[in-house]
């Protein structure tokens, strides 16, 4: 399927690696010049590279901490009017909510909420003027099933949702949508650490992991990647405000 968006501009937040690099891949491959975002140079020139060389669009790496002020200024330096913004970033940490500081939940708020509000607000107005806009917020299968050791993530990310909520349908008559995908288990850095930790193969790991799971497997990021790009696209402009979960049907609830 042709997605309508060659030639278009996007941010990619968190694209060094992981879910944010799928979603970078497989909009390039839909021929999206991008600027992608990530802290450490040498690994985000490296996936500059692969992108670049995969699909021949033009792919800027940008290094830096998007969670901060000069990390989100930098970026945009780069890409002042994006077409497509995919915030992601990573989570705060486990644990118990009776041990964390109030600087604990600031710091948790600002990475998972503040930040992605903070981009958009820097590209809606422009999107809602040239008629296009997809934003996109990497968020977690979390915020439908809240998990108790991740409290200062359940609380950040239901957050941005609520904001997303209200805005996305203001935004979507100018052919500006927003939604967010809420990943569960998918294959990457941060899962296959887990095998490490427990002592276990790699491939032994990722099958106890999803034997759990209806799906009999955990995500592969390009699955990922791609469900990203169709809600980027020119096919898509009827779906705002949604949060797709995408977990293998690890989720109980009704739909």
């Amino acid at each position: 399927m042709d997605l309508g968006i060659k030639g278009r501009k996007a941010i990619v937040c968190a694209a060094s690696k992981g879910l944010g690099k799928a979603s970078a891949m497989s909009l390039a491959r839909d021929g999206v010049d991008l600027v992608i975002t990530g802290r450490t140079m040498e690994t985000l020139e490296a996936a500059a590279k692969e992108i670049a060389d995969a699909t021949g669009v033009s792919v800027t790496p940008v290094a830096g901490d998007i969670k901060t002020p000069e990390g989100r200024a930098a970026t945009l330096a780069a890409c002042p009017n994006p077409d497509i913004l995919i915030n992601n970033a990573g989570g705060p940490p486990r644990g118990n909510f009776r041990d964390f500081t109030p600087e604990d939940w600031m710091e948790a708020v600002n990475g998972n909420m503040i930040t992605a509000i903070e981009l958009i607000k820097a590209v809606v107005d422009g999107m809602i003027d040239r008629k296009f806009g997809r934003i996109v917020n990497i968020t977690s299968a979390a915020v439908r099933q809240p998990i108790p050791e991740l409290c200062l993530s359940n609380a950040a990310r239901a957050g941005l949702t609520g904001f997303v909520a209200g805005l996305s349908r203001e935004t979507v008559e100018h052919n500006v949508t927003i939604n967010n995908i809420l990943p569960g288990p998918f294959a990457t850095d941060r899962l296959l650490s887990g095998a490490k930790d427990a002592g276990m193969e790699v491939d032994a790991y990722l099958a106890q992991i999803g034997s759990s799971n209806p799906a009999k497997r955990v995500g592969q990021p390009d699955e990922f990647g791609d469900a990203c790009a169709f809600l980027c696209s020119a096919k898509a402009g009827f779906i705002t405000g949604q949060n797709l979960l995408l977990d293998g049907g690890n989720y109980k609830g009704t739909m």
